[in-house]
C-alpha cells in the first residue's frame, strides 16, 4: 500500500533528452519578436554585440549548473543547490527568487500575444476586456498543464520549431531585403538608458539582457522525470543557450541594418513588436508580418509559458516533497501532474494580470525576470563554490567516469531536513576515505 502510494504522488519518469533541451530552449527563445523594441532601447544597433557578449557572460553561469545537475537526482535545482551550500533559508530564499522570474513569464505572455492580436486586427480592445481574455488564455493552459507531460512537452517543441524557423528565414529576408545596409548601424553604443554612477547606459541595458537567456535553469526541474543518463543534462543546458544566442546575434544584425535607430524606435513600436512594425512601415510588407506573429510571436510565446509553467510547478512540488511546503502541494492527478501548484500558479497569474499597471507592464515585467534570475544565480553561484569546497573528494568521484565505482546507495544524498526521512546507510569496502566523506555528508546534509 506504501509503495502505491508513493507512486501514485510521484512524477512521470518519461523524458528523452531532447525534449527537456526542447523545453528549455523554448523557455528561453520567445519574446523574440515582441520585446525587441525593449532590446533596442538599452542597446541600440549593438543589440546583436550586446546578445553575443550576454551568450558569453552567461555560459560560466549554465557551466556551473551543468556540474550541479548532475549531483541531484530530484527535482528543485535552486532549493536544493542553496540548502545544500548555504542553508536552507537561503535555499528557500533563492528558489522564490527564480520563482518570482518564472511566475512573471505567464501573465506577461497572455498579455503580449493579446497585445499583438490587438495591434494585428485593429480591435481597439479595452485594457479591461483584454484582462478578461488573458484570464480565459491562462485557464486554457492551465487545463494544459494538467495533460500528461509527454504532451506538454511534445507541444511546446512544435511551437519552439515554428518560432527558430520562422525567425531565421526572416533574418535572411531582411538581410537581402534590399533595404538592409551597414551604414545604418550608426553607433552601435546608442542607448536611452542614462549613465548610473559612471556606468555607461549601454553596459546597463546590456546587463539587461540577461532576461532573455534565463529559461535553461529549467533543465534541474525536469531531471526527476527524464529518461536518460543525468551527466548529459550538460548538453541541454549548455546547447539551449548556444542555440538561442547564435540565433539572437545573427537575427538582431539583421534588423539592426534596416534603419537607423530613431526610424526603429517609433512611437508605434514603443509598445513592441519592432521588427514586425519595420516590415510593415518601411518594407511594405503586408502578409509575412502576419505569418511573424501567428509562428514566431504566438507559438514561441506560447512554448515559453509552458516551459516555466511547467518549472514553476515542479519547483512547488519539490518544495512540498522536501518539507519546504505543506504536503497537499505534492499531490498529483491521474497524469502524474502536481494539482495544487498548477492552482497556485494560475491564481497568482491572474492576480498578476488584475494589478499591473496597463501603460508599463512591459519593462516591469522584464525588469522583475532581470532581478529575480540575477539574485538567484548569485547565490547559486557562491553555493556551487563552497559545495565545492566542502565536498570535493565525493563530487569528482561522482563525476569522473575514471574514478572509483560508488555504488547508488552511497550517492550523494539530499540532507534530512530536504528528504524528510531518515534512509538506512550500507557499508562498502570501496574507498573508506571516499566512504567515510559521503557518510558525513549525509549526517550533516547535502
Amino acid at each position: 500500500m506504501e509503495s502505491k502510494g508513493k507512486q501514485s504522488n510521484s512524477l512521470n519518469k518519461s523524458l528523452k533528452l531532447i525534449f527537456v533541451y526542447t523545453v528549455a530552449t523554448g523557455s528561453i527563445f520567445t519574446f523574440v519578436n515582441y520585446w525587441d523594441s525593449v532590446f533596442f532601447g538599452y542597446c541600440g544597433s549593438g543589440t546583436f554585440l550586446a546578445f553575443g557578449l550576454m551568450t558569453v557572460a552567461i555560459l560560466p553561469v549554465a557551466l556551473v549548473y551543468s556540474e550541479l545537475a548532475p549531483l541531484f537526482h530530484t527535482s528543485g535545482g535552486e532549493l536544493i543547490y542553496n540548502t545544500v551550500g548555504l542553508n536552507k533559508h537561503l535555499g528557500f530564499l533563492a528558489s522564490w527568487l527564480i520563482m518570482a522570474a518564472w511566475i512573471s513569464v505567464p501573465p506577461a505572455v497572455v498579455m503580449a500575444i493579446l497585445s499583438w492580436v490587438n495591434n494585428t486586427f485593429h480591435l481597439s480592445l479595452t485594457f479591461t476586456t483584454i484582462v478578461i481574455l488573458g484570464t480565459v488564455l491562462l485557464v486554457v493552459y492551465f487545463i494544459m498543464s494538467m495533460q500528461d507531460v509527454q504532451f506538454l512537452v511534445k507541444a511546446q517543441a512544435v511551437m519552439l520549431f515554428c518560432n527558430i524557423a520562422v525567425t531565421v528565414v526572416t533574418g535572411f529576408m531582411l538581410l537581402f531585403s534590399g533595404h538592409w545596409s551597414i551604414s545604418n548601424f550608426g553607433n552601435i553604443f546608442t542607448t536611452q538608458l542614462s549613465s548610473v554612477n559612471g556606468i555607461p547606459g549601454w553596459a546597463i541595458g546590456m546587463a539587461l539582457l540577461i532576461t532573455p537567456y534565463f529559461g535553461f535553469e529549467t533543465v534541474p526541474q525536469m531531471v526527476e522525470e527524464g529518461d536518460f543518463p543525468i551527466k548529459n543534462s550538460k548538453k541541454a543546458i549548455c546547447g539551449s543557450i548556444l542555440t538561442c544566442g547564435i540565433i539572437y546575434v545573427f537575427y538582431y544584425f539583421c534588423v539592426a541594418g534596416l534603419d537607423s535607430m530613431d526610424n526603429l524606435l517609433t512611437a508605434q513600436s514603443a509598445n513592441g513588436f519592432l521588427t514586425i512594425t519595420a516590415m510593415q512601415n518601411l518594407l511594405g510588407w503586408k502578409i509575412w508580418p502576419v505569418i511573424v506573429g501567428l509562428l514566431s510571436c504566438l507559438m514561441g510565446m506560447g512554448a515559453s509559458l509552458l516551459g516555466f509553467w511547467m518549472s514553476t510547478v515542479r519547483m512547488l512540488y519539490s518544495m512540498s516533497k522536501k518539507n519546504f511546503l505543506p504536503e497537499a502541494f505534492s499531490k498529483v492527478n491521474k497524469h502524474q501532474q502536481p494539482i495544487l501548484p498548477n492552482v497556485f500558479l494560475l491564481v497568482v497569474s491572474i492576480v498578476f494580470i488584475v494589478l499591473q499597471n496597463a501603460g508599463s507592464f512591459m519593462n516591469d515585467f522584464f525588469n522583475l525576470m532581470s532581478f529575480g534570475c540575477a539574485c538567484a544565480y548569485a547565490l547559486t553561484m557562491i553555493s556551487a563554490v563552497r559545495i565545492h569546497h566542502k565536498y570535493e573528494a565525493p563530487c569528482e568521484a561522482y563525476r569522473s567516469r575514471r574514478a572509483v565505482r560508488i555504488p547508488r546507495q552511497r550517492r550523494i544524498k539530499l540532507p534530512h531536513r530536504l528528504t524528510g526521512r531518515h534512509r538506512r546507510r550500507q557499508h562498502t569496502p570501496r574507498n573508506n576515505e571516499h566512504r567515510h566523506k559521503l557518510i558525513l555528508i549525509e549526517q550533516k546534509g547535502l
